[in-house]
Order: C-alpha cells, then sequence, then structure tokens
C-alpha cells in the first residue's frame, strides 16, 4: 500500500488543475484593457519563491485559525514544503494567540504580517517535502 493514496491524491489534483486550466483558457478572448487591481479582485499571480510563499502559507494559516472546512488537510495536500509547514505552524500558534488577547481581525493581520516576514527571510522556504516527519 505505502504511498499509492498520496500519489493518487497527488495526480488526481494535478489532472483537475489542468482541466480546470485549460477550460477557461478555451475561447476566451483576452479583455481591450486589463483590469485594476482592486480589494476585491486580485493582484497578479505571485511570480517569486517568497511571494508564492507567502500566498500559500498565509491562506493555510488563516483557514486554520479559521476553522475553515479544508483547515484540516495536511501540509502535503496544501502543497506546503516542510520550511513553509514551519512557517504556517508558527504561524497558526502567534494567531491563536492574538486572537484570544485582541480578536481575529487582529490575529488575521498578524499571521499575513508574520508570514510575509519569515517567507522572505527563507526565500520562499521552498525546503524539501520529502522525509517528513510528523511532530512529536
Amino acid at each position: 500500500m505505502g504511498t499509492q493514496p498520496c500519489a493518487a491524491i497527488r495526480y488526481g489534483t494535478a489532472a483537475l488543475l489542468t482541466a480546470l486550466a485549460l477550460t477557461g483558457c478555451a475561447g476566451s478572448t483576452p479583455p481591450s484593457a486589463p483590469p485594476k487591481a482592486t480589494a476585491t479582485t486580485p493582484g497578479p499571480d505571485p511570480s517569486t519563491p517568497a511571494q508564492v510563499c507567502v500566498s500559500l502559507v498565509s491562506y493555510w494559516a488563516k483557514e486554520t485559525l479559521k476553522g475553515s472546512k479544508w483547515s484540516g488537510l495536511d501540509w502535503e495536500q496544501k502543497g506546503l514544503s516542510n520550511q513553509q509547514y514551519e512557517i504556517h505552524e508558527e504561524a497558526v500558534a502567534a494567531g491563536r494567540s492574538e486572537e484570544r488577547t485582541a480578536g481575529r481581525d487582529k490575529a488575521l493581520e498578524l499571521i499575513d504580517r508574520l508570514v510575509a516576514q519569515r517567507c522572505a527571510e527563507r526565500d520562499g522556504a521552498t525546503g524539501s517535502s520529502e522525509e517528513r516527519k510528523p511532530p512529536a
């Protein structure tokens, strides 16, 4: 049995993402002018390892703090490296502490700041996701 279930999940997820990307591109025409990023529309896709790290880790840390439906996925299912998972766990712990004293909004802001700082310090924290050992 081994890693077959994880491999099947990875292949299924990759196939789903590919299908979604292909259907989103089929028959579309570019807009005459690109939309401006606002508070309700996302900006450009992250391009540096640090930006990708911030996007992934901040999202999942906030979802974990909120206890959302998907927050229980493991680090690999969330697409995090070992180093990104460490940042995630640090951010969630800090967020929970902040939430107890200052409320959820402040906790979510703290998560964004902490994750941005840690991802920048570690240049995207892309360390290996192989041989991840569960927390003791």
